[in-house]
């Protein structure tokens, strides 16, 4: 038996993957395709994008937070940071990880303050509110301060455009082995050419959908 997989949090990541399938956004219904692809692109107009999507879920697929929880454990990971809380069901599966190792400091950033009260609520009612550190604020200066020595896994799942500088803003702090998960990478060939460059310090491999899946070497 697991975190994961009794109550509280089983129900409860079953009721929230729910309401994320039935969440809609009418802001978004009105751009075109090549209009979002343009916003997610952007390094300059992410904020813009995120307050359209503040009323969607965004969470990692079912078969994703399991992985997230499985590489956690597996790796023994007792610090770990993750880019985008959203409503926070990847949160979730990375804080139950921590509970089933043993305990250890999860940092999670988010800029959308009605998100981070959902996610904040979310991980009390899971009873793994004492292993996070929410904060507040674009990632690039949320993430610049009061940051662990090193760092066990990372995981990004925020504004794409910005997976690159989000990992090199941490990168010296990320232990030999230390494992990075990154959602939806297809869409950033910048971060990819940092990661599959093993001059770069970096072991990774496409996994899943769109998921890449790196180790610091």
């Amino acid at each position: 038996m697991t975190t994961l997989t009794t109550a509280p949090l089983a129900p409860l990541l079953d009721a929230l993957f729910a309401k994320a399938a039935a969440a809609t956004s009418p802001a978004m219904s009105g751009l075109t395709g090549e209009e979002r692809m343009r916003l997610i692109e952007s390094k300059t107009e992410y904020l813009d994008l995120y307050g359209r999507l503040k009323d969607l879920w965004l969470p990692v697929p079912r078969e994703a937070g399991a992985l997230l929880y499985m590489l956690a454990r597996n790796s023994r990971a007792r610090t770990m940071v993750e880019f985008g809380t959203s409503f926070g069901i990847s949160t979730l599966h990375l804080a139950a990880a921590l509970r089933d190792n043993g305990g250890g400091r999860l940092i999670t950033s988010e800029f959308e303050p009605s998100k981070l009260t959902r996610a904040r609520e979310n991980l009390t009612a899971g009873g793994l509110i004492d292993l996070v550190d929410i904060r507040e604020g674009d990632a690039l200066q949320t993430l610049s301060v009061d940051m662990p020595e090193t760092i066990d896994l990372l995981f990004l799942d925020g504004a794409k455009a910005l997976y690159r500088d989000i990992l090199e803003l941490v990168e010296d702090r990320l232990r030999p082995g230390a494992l990075i998960v990154a959602d939806n990478a297809d869409v950033c060939p910048d971060y990819l050419a940092r990661v599959r460059t093993p001059a770069a310090g970096y072991l990774s491999t496409p996994f899943a959908d769109d998921i890449e899946l790196s180790m610091r070497v």
